[in-house]
């Protein structure tokens, strides 16, 4: 998998090698962003008495019912096109750098009133029967008043904005933002309200931020349903509420590593977006975006390069030439491109990607997508000129961030994989140490997902020359970071699925299927049971339980990555061979000669369709064929093929084999 420079505590964000990455899901979707602050109007007959009160306890007043729809309503509505908080979509949303995706505009002042926060001593004075500081909602008398909602919602959003503080108390601003949940389903009768969904959306951001995922899903569900279907009369007040909640569950189901729920969610959010602000809107773009990098980390490839180009389409169509957007999009692009084989194209976008960032003045931040021109250069076996992309990535990350920076390693560990592939391996030898210096001792601050990443990335190098007890020593540290991290399954998965395919180079076959075994259960419950990389993990374990002499549980295995590879894959793709000569090995170790040879006679087919009968690969499993046919007592049937057929070698379909992909195990 690409190396990232994700600053973000959720998932790595697959190929943003700079600053770019996806947001967190903390308080990044709340519906109201930052909220209003409480503010009473000082009553001038009592301003002697006391300094500040509670508004008057009264449910009937309109103006109560509609305030926060308003507030609402403004800022989906707004047309300020230099504001981009104020709609449903803001700031760019692969950047954890950014404003929340949805901020609230501050509310206006009033003239010729003085407003004051309430402070809980004043709530006690003007009315003892709301008993904020000692009572809940429920033993206070007034649990169906929405101002007591209101109030305790800021006070949790005031506790959750001092995070920082040495004294925040994560577990009372929970309090506080489940009681106002209480109060203002006291009040509301069944009725949309988005000030319970407000309340809802903080509560569950507060719970996200203590590690309680599963906790959080259940109040953003509901916080969905209370909104009503989007209609004409309504969509604008609801809409951004509907679409926050969305875009916050979409969040929290990836940091479970729920990949699936999660592209569920922000694609039902995209549409309800699309639906308000029309298909072209530069904030449907952002979206669009948004959604590509979350299938990127499903490893979704086809369906984020289609929302990726719509995404590129709408900043082209709405934004200046060149446009800091459009740069963000090509980068992306490129670096989809770059996974799915297209070099050319993954260059092509990378280099206006960088003509872009430096005619808008962000210099500083081409170093990244100057380590993905690499990165294509050196697909494209260009290595001068990946050589110079990568040595002025190194000098300027170097004078930007320091010399022990972990974004420097990760240029060193490019490099490496550079003298390694081109056969130098006492250059390639010097980089990795080099990296390893750093990421074995990192600065203060560095996120540890980072270091794992980079121990990763030069363990894979360390394989590739052999060395693969080195490689496991990496892999454990890097997989023992990744325990302590939130929504990681997957990733700790195609860890622990590279050391079983090392154990198994080392002929450690208990080691190999403990690791696998491992894998796939993680798999399993992270919802990836329909990726090829779990078709290839099982075809992995299934090879680690025949040596074993597991044949049964090797059959189970085979047969259920059968099925996931056609499905994913297709029956003819070079896996879903390779899982078929597997488990017709198996049938004739268990006896069951015709099934063998069925599954045999397929296989040899199509790789004399694809390869030629010539082609020396073809030899093996025709040699095995032909031995089962005859202890069948049976004889091959063929049919007639033209001369260009037969002495057809396909190297396309030769090089399919070999993937530049880290977290796919090649087939044994």
């Amino acid at each position: 998998m690409k190396r990232s420079s994700d600053q973000s505590p959720s998932r790595r964000s697959f190929g943003s090698d700079g600053d770019e990455s996806r947001i967190d899901s903390e308080l990044r979707h709340l519906v109201g962003g930052e909220m209003k602050e409480i503010e009473i109007m000082e009553e001038e007959e009592e301003e002697e008495e006391v300094n500040t009160k509670l508004p008057e306890l009264d449910n009937s007043s309109p103006h109560k019912e509609t305030s926060s729809a308003e507030v609402e309503k403004k800022s989906v509505s707004s047309s300020d096109s230099k504001n981009p908080t104020s709609n449903l979509a803001s700031e760019s949303p692969l950047s954890p750098k950014e404003k929340p995706l949805l901020d609230r505009p501050p509310m206006e002042k009033k003239s010729g009133k003085k407003k004051k926060t309430v402070p809980a001593m004043a709530l006690r004075k003007r009315n003892k029967s709301v008993g904020v500081a000692s009572k809940g909602p429920s033993e206070s008398g007034q649990d169906n008043n929405p101002d007591l909602g209101r109030f305790l919602l800021k006070q949790a959003r005031d506790l959750v904005s001092s995070g920082d503080n040495s004294n925040y108390n994560p577990q009372k601003a929970l309090d506080l933002a489940l009681r106002s949940v209480k109060a203002f389903e006291a009040c509301t009768n069944g009725k949309p309200s988005l000030e319970l969904v407000m309340s809802l959306h903080v509560a569950a951001a507060i719970y996200c931020s203590t590690g309680q995922y599963n906790e959080a899903i259940p109040l953003l569900e509901q916080s969905i349903d209370i909104i009503p279907a989007i209609t004409k009369g309504h969509q604008e007040e609801h809409a951004l509420a509907k679409f926050a909640g969305y875009m916050q569950l979409g969040d929290t189901y990836a940091m479970l590593g729920q990949l699936e729920n999660s592209t569920k969610c922000y694609s039902t959010g995209l549409d309800i977006q699309k639906q308000v602000l029309g298909k072209n809107d530069p904030r449907v773009g952002e979206t669009c975006r948004y959604l590509a990098e979350a299938h990127v980390q499903a490893l979704q490839f086809d369906e984020a390069q289609k929302l990726c180009q719509l995404a590129l389409d709408i900043h082209r169509e709405n934004g200046a030439p060149a446009s800091l957007e459009e740069a963000a999009d090509r980068r992306l692009m490129g670096l989809i491109c770059e996974t799915k084989g297209d070099h050319e194209s993954a260059l092509e976008h990378l280099v206006l990607a960088s003509m872009a960032m430096v005619a808008n003045g962000q210099e500083g931040e081409v170093a990244g997508v100057d380590c993905s021109i690499g990165d294509a250069y050196l697909s494209l076996t260009r290595y001068d000129e990946a050589i110079f992309a990568y040595q002025k990535a190194l000098t300027s990350l170097k004078t930007k961030k320091g010399e022990n920076h972990p974004a420097v390693g990760s240029v060193f560990v490019r490099l490496a994989d550079l003298y390694n592939k081109t056969g130098k391996l006492k250059e390639a030898r010097s980089y990795c140490e080099n990296a390893l210096r750093i990421y074995e001792k990192p600065a203060p601050g560095i996120p540890p997902e980072e270091i794992a990443t980079g121990l990763t990335d030069i363990s894979a190098i360390y394989e590739s020359m052999n060395e693969l007890e080195q490689a496991i020593k990496l892999l454990e540290k890097a997989l023992k970071i990744y325990s302590d991290a939130p929504g990681q399954q997957s990733t700790m998965a195609g860890i622990e699925a590279q050391m079983g395919v090392i154990y198994y180079m080392m002929g450690s076959y208990s080691e190999s299927y403990d690791s696998f075994k491992s894998a796939v259960a993680k798999l399993r419950t992270s919802g990836e049971r329909k990726s090829a990389f779990f078709g290839i993990a099982l075809n992995q374990m299934g090879l680690a339980c025949v040596q074993r002499f597991a044949i049964n549980e090797a059959v189970e295995l085979f047969e259920e990555a059968k099925d996931v590879l056609e499905h994913e894959c297709g029956p003819e793709h070079p896996d879903t061979l390779g899982v078929y000569s597997n488990l017709a090995g198996t049938y004739d170790a268990m006896g069951r000669l015709e099934d063998a040879i069925k599954i045999l006679e397929y296989v040899v087919q199509v790789r004399e369709d694809k390869l030629g009968t010539a082609n020396p690969d073809v030899a093996d499993e025709k040699k095995r064929l032909g031995e089962l046919l005859k202890e069948a007592g049976r004889v091959r049937t063929r049919k007639a093929r033209s001369l260009e057929n037969l002495l057809d070698n396909h190297a396309a379909n030769t090089s399919s084999h070999n993937t530049t992909n880290k977290d796919v195990i090649t087939v044994v």
